[in-house]
């Protein structure tokens, strides 16, 4: 796949990704706003009906305190009554109850010095209550009121027959001082009733504010926040709008408002979620795809450049056995056999790398360990490339310092751990290979350390020496043969007996590579 794809695949994933996350982002908020709206407005009808029950009771305590007001002195010029009556059926006990409230309505004429006024005498309206209350039985039929006499349902008033009390109850009530005219616990008891009707059940401060001046009616912690706190009007007046406001504010609104959609909140953060581990896989996956086939790539050139010597050198030992001046001398054709010889098991070796790294993966890979003498597996590996040091003239010095050398291992594996390492030294040293292994004893383990002088690896390459087919990129110069099999191979044996390997390296400087295994006693 090229680049430009994989490039116009991830922005591709990416716009979606993201118009994804900000449609969930704008649905979130739209959800809040909304909330907050039905808050709003839930707790503005609450207000509504606390203050029109505060004024209906007050009203009504008012009508009844009407009769009582008789002015002494006075002598009635002419008088009207008009006849309420308000009728109540109790369907339990099968009767039907009269409210019989008479609204006397007494013109008087009184001396104009009293007011010390100009006129003879000065024309003044009274208005006071009667009423009474009978209780008829359903069966009964003596349940008559007149014709002048006006039929009211219980709580449905007209606006007329309030127009007969409201002006002279109103000019009365507003001569009360506010904390007498509603407590604050018949406030805070209509306002939660109310509130869980409509299932909002917090904690909430309220107040009475007379021209945006406190008054006594407020509870203990009620801060006057205009940007959250709500109001309506309360007690409105005759000739005016009403001086007072009935304010409540919830400390807690936000944490409620949240309650209610954390919910969807949540579910939508964990699809989010998911899509972006998917995203996140896909993208890992692909770019993980990239490298294989890149590795592969470079395994097959590698192989194929592993393999090309050696058939070149069979095809040149055949093509000179061939000619009829070597075929006859017995010493060159020997001499040309071996090389053939010598090059068809190198090649063995590669495949045998091959296979050895897929049953490793398959755990096909039978590996029996016994006690050994690390130090005898150590000088048997050095023998393997002992003629390649010296061909090149370099050295391996050993510094074999460990008192306890006995483990558990695999002769034959762990044998090819340390020619693997040992020929990765010799094969990344440009010049003369100059190899020192150490061996100590740490604890319960043995450290084996193997450093070279070569041509070492980057901090990137350090981070994958050990993966299967890696190896340092270098374009496309192939001075060092390999495919990327034999420090995989490496860790895996080592892994395998139990131990750790790590690789400390830098440019130009050379690599460490330290290997610790368990001891047996």
């Amino acid at each position: 796949m090229s680049k430009r794809i994989i490039f116009l695949l991830i922005l591709l994933m990416s716009l979606s990704l993201i118009g994804i996350i900000s449609i969930q982002a704008y649905y979130i908020n739209n959800s809040v706003q909304n909330e907050k709206e039905r808050f709003r407005s839930i707790v503005k009808t609450a207000l509504y009906y606390v203050s029109n029950t505060i004024e209906t009771r007050e009203e009504a305590e008012y009508v009844y305190k009407l009769q009582n007001i008789v002015l002494n002195g006075a002598a009635v010029d002419s008088a009207a009554i008009r006849s309420l009556n308000i009728i109540q059926e109790d369907s339990d006990s099968n009767e039907t109850i009269v409210y019989s409230s008479g609204i006397l309505e007494e013109n008087y004429k009184l001396s104009s010095p009293l007011f010390d006024m100009g006129s003879d005498t000065i024309n003044v309206k009274r208005i006071y209550n009667e009423r009474q209350t009978k209780v008829y039985s359903n069966k009964e039929s003596d349940l008559d009121l007149s014709s002048n006499d006006k039929l009211l349902v219980i709580e449905k008033m007209s606006t007329t027959d309030k127009i007969l009390y409201e002006d002279l109850y109103k000019d009365m009530a507003e001569r009360q001082p506010i904390h007498k005219r509603v407590s604050k616990a018949t406030i805070k008891e209509l306002l939660t009733r109310k509130l869980k009707e409509d299932s909002i059940n917090i904690h909430f401060e309220f107040a009475i504010y007379s021209n945006d001046l406190a008054t006594k009616i407020q509870s203990e912690a009620f801060e006057n926040d205009k940007a959250s706190t709500f109001s309506v009007p309360i007690f409105s007046s005759v000739n005016s709008g009403s001086p007072y406001k009935l304010l409540v504010n919830f400390p807690e609104d936000g944490k409620f408002i949240l309650s209610t959609i954390i919910g969807m909140i949540l579910l939508s953060i964990v699809f989010t979620l998911i899509i972006i581990m998917a995203y996140s896989g896909a993208l890992y996956q692909l770019m993980k795809q990239r490298k294989i086939s890149e590795i592969k790539t470079d395994f097959i050139n590698n192989m194929t450049h592993e393999f090309k010597t050696p058939i070149a050198t069979i095809n040149l030992a055949l093509d000179s056995i061939k000619n009829p001046k070597i075929i006859n001398d017995k010493e060159k054709v020997i001499r040309y056999l071996n090389m053939i010889k010598e090059e068809n098991k190198r090649m063995h070796a590669q495949v045998e790398n091959v296979l050895r790294i897929s049953k490793l993966e398959k755990n096909e890979l039978n590996i029996s360990k016994e006690p050994v003498e690390l130090h005898d597996l150590i000088e048997d590996a050095m023998t393997h490339v002992q003629l390649i040091v010296e061909d090149r003239q370099g050295y391996i010095n050993t510094h074999l310092d460990a008192e306890s050398t006995t483990v558990l291992a695999n002769e034959t594996h762990f044998t090819n751990v340390i020619v693997n390492i040992l020929d990765n030294a010799i094969k990344y040293s440009p010049e003369k290979p100059k190899i020192d292994v150490y061996t100590e004893n740490v604890g319960t383990n043995i450290i084996i350390k193997i450093k070279d002088q070569g041509s070492g690896m980057s901090k990137a390459a350090v981070k994958r020496v050990f993966e299967k087919f890696y190896r340092e990129h270098t374009g496309n110069i192939h001075n060092v043969k390999g495919h990327g099999l034999g420090l995989a191979y490496v860790k895996r044996i080592v892994d395998d007996h139990q131990g750790y390997i790590t690789v400390e390296s830098e440019k130009d400087k050379g690599s460490t590579f330290t290997v610790r295994l368990p001891l047996i006693s």
